[in-house]
């Protein structure tokens, strides 16, 4: 099951990356037509999304011991969503053998500063810098 998970997330980031590269190059981040900005269903999956992360990020404060690595995935997962969602997944799945238990992926709690966690977060805080160089 763990080479799946492996595979499985590997694809999501590959997808998330490409597609985000692909419209960041069709369109700035924050080109978005005020009439779609305040159309009553994007704003429901934009919270939708947010509420995910935000689930998804409860399950990393349990896994992770500090608050320095909580604090910087809870940023990375903000600025980059499933990207960032993906390469903390990844990040469990890779520290567990091929052959354990998908429970030991879900429950082992881990320690650290959470570095992933920070250097993504500084790669989307980079990332919404340049888009709001772009807008002028």
């Amino acid at each position: 099951m763990i080479w799946f998970l492996r595979f499985l997330f590997t694809l999501v980031l590959v997808a998330m990356v490409v597609v985000t590269t692909w419209a960041g190059m069709q369109s700035p981040v924050f080109g978005v037509p005020e009439e779609m900005a305040a159309h009553p269903w994007f704003m429901v999956t934009l919270f939708e999304a947010y509420a995910g992360f935000l689930t998804f990020f409860v399950w990393v404060c349990y896994k992770q011991t500090s608050w320095a690595a909580r604090l910087g995935w809870l940023v990375a997962i903000l600025l980059l969503g499933n990207i960032a969602i993906a390469s903390y997944c990844l990040r469990e799945l890779f520290v567990v053998d091929r052959r354990a238990p998908v429970a030991d992926v879900l429950t082992a709690r881990r320690d650290g500063s959470g570095w992933l966690g920070w250097s993504l977060a500084l790669i989307g805080a980079i990332v919404i810098i340049a888009a709001t160089q772009n807008l002028g």
